[in-house]
């Protein structure tokens, strides 16, 4: 098999990716008294890395996945991704809420997984 057509490689190169955004978009809030300009230039640096990865996880998967569920895919990684950096980076908490919003986006992963008849 292919090295560039496996399932599992697009699900690791997005949440790496997603790591990179998350710092890029987000980072910068531990540091509001730095200059807007250098924390869109320091984000903008980070988000090169972001598409260093996301690009061939995009490209590769789409070998083995529509691009609706490549989306769906990046979206619930995205907030994994973000719950975990949100609690550990910023220090915020995670509520029922919260968890509630996250499970009806898994619910959309199973959805859009699930074989549609035409």
């Amino acid at each position: 098999m292919d090295f560039t057509s496996s399932r599992w490689l697009p699900v690791v190169l997005l949440t790496c990716s997603n790591v990179f955004m998350t710092f890029a978009w987000y980072g910068h809030l531990k540091y509001k008294g730095k200059p807007l300009l250098l924390v869109i230039l320091a984000s903008w640096g980070i988000a090169f890395f972001e598409y260093l990865l996301m690009v061939p996880a995009n490209r590769w998967g789409s070998s083995v996945y529509s691009p609706m569920q490549l989306k769906v895919l990046q979206e619930i990684i995205t907030l994994g991704v973000f719950c975990g950096f949100a609690i550990f980076y910023l220090g915020e908490k995670i509520r029922w809420n919260h968890l509630a919003a996250l499970a009806c986006v898994l619910a959309a992963v199973v959805f859009v997984f699930l074989p549609a008849k035409n």
